[in-house]
């Protein structure tokens, strides 16, 4: 076993498909398992958006940020959920933050 870092931990996991989604659930409760203090976004486009909404994660689904724009196209909403007006943009200003990206 690691001795835990002290350097602040912020991963973006992106999943655009449901099976990605089902991944970057996983990965997220193995990560924040191992290292509680982990900052955690997982940012769901395309695809994941449907599986997001019919598939809710009562553990999860406070990462989740949604993109607007797949909602537009969809004519869905999100309703409890963190929307984001584009998922790629998050993750383009996650990473300008120093957010480390993982697609999952």
């Amino acid at each position: 076993m690691t001795t835990p870092s002290t350097t602040p931990l912020r991963l973006v996991i992106h999943a655009p498909t449901a099976a990605a989604l089902e991944r970057a659930r996983n990965n997220a409760r193995n990560l924040l398992k191992a290292r509680p203090d982990a900052a955690v976004r997982i940012v769901v486009n395309a695809g994941a958006v449907a599986a997001a909404l019919d598939t809710p994660d009562a553990e999860t689904d406070r990462l989740l940020r949604v993109c607007g724009n797949t909602l537009a196209k969809t004519g869905r909403s999100a309703d409890g959920l963190t929307v984001v007006a584009a998922g790629v943009l998050d993750i383009a200003e996650a990473q300008a933050e120093g957010w480390s990206y993982m697609r999952a």
